[in-house]
């Protein structure tokens, strides 16, 4: 038999579990470097947050690919260690670099990706504008960049790359520096850039700008392969439709910061170490 003494305890019970579940659980962050800027903090904590991100909706290639932000002085820039996987990526594990190639402050177990380092130096140092550089080698992404006619304008995703992608040929593993100037051609002023054969590449002012051009260049590819898998008939819209999309997404950015935003806020709910 049930009784009021027990039902109350059951609802009280109930009651402090689903705070439980509401609450967000606290994190003690590693003692702020005195000599480390405010603004490469919060660049090492949003890099961070890319790499966990990258790994949760599947981008990963093991310890290949990279990210990468602008520091406080533009000569620098942030980037991953090889040794790790992204999900194992926090704020103070990132390396610092120069254009040069050194690494700031070296600690034992760093490691330089050569490749990496070409691609997204090149890119820093061409587009002073941009603030992350983001790298990846998914599935989708090889897949499109195969094609013969790469990215189609054929969803609402992919009119955002309208007259705004470009494609470089594949020269091998990039590990020749003499590779950077045609790189940066064909990244030109684009949001994003099909390496062919190799992967894709998408840029911003910051990492929300850059993630979220993956984001949607990703899908994009995805939602093609899965077109031409059922029909190679497509039905493309017309070009002032392309062009009037294109215009769409370049009149409202604020989407961006908004998804960003969402998307640091769950990390901090199921992954806080990143920013450790």
């Amino acid at each position: 038999m049930i009784t009021l003494g027990s039902a109350v305890r059951c609802i009280a019970t109930l009651l402090l579990a689903q705070s439980r579940l509401l609450t967000k659980p606290t994190l003690s962050l590693k003692p702020k470097d005195p000599a480390m800027s405010t603004f490469d903090q919060q660049q090492r904590q949003h890099l961070a947050a890319a790499f966990r991100l990258v790994d949760h909706f599947g981008w990963t290639d093991l310890t290949s690919t990279h990210i990468s932000v602008r520091m406080e002085n533009p000569e620098h820039f942030l980037t991953n260690s090889r040794h790790q996987l992204f999900n194992q990526i926090t704020a103070s594990s990132l390396i610092a670099l120069d254009h040069d190639s050194d690494v700031l402050n070296p600690r034992p177990e760093d490691i330089v990706n050569k490749a990496g380092f070409i691609i997204h130096s090149a890119v820093h140092q061409a587009r002073p504008e941009v603030g992350c550089v983001l790298h990846t080698h998914s599935i989708a992404g090889m897949a499109i960049s195969a094609l013969p006619e790469g990215l189609l304008p054929m969803s609402q995703h992919a009119l955002r790359f309208h007259n705004n992608l470009g494609y470089h040929e594949f020269q091998g593993v990039v590990l020749d520096e003499a590779e950077q100037d045609s790189l940066v051609a064909d990244l030109g002023n684009n949001e994003a850039l099909i390496l062919r054969n190799h992967g894709l590449l998408t840029i911003g002012r910051d990492v929300a700008e850059a993630f979220s051009a993956m984001y949607y260049l990703e899908k994009s590819c995805q939602s093609q392969l899965k077109a031409m898998a059922a029909s190679t008939n497509l039905h493309l819209p017309s070009m002032a439709v392309r062009d009037h999309t294109r215009q769409q997404y370049a009149n409202y950015l604020g989407y961006m910061q908004i998804d960003w935003q969402a998307l640091v806020e769950q990390l901090d709910l199921t992954q806080p170490d990143y920013k450790s």
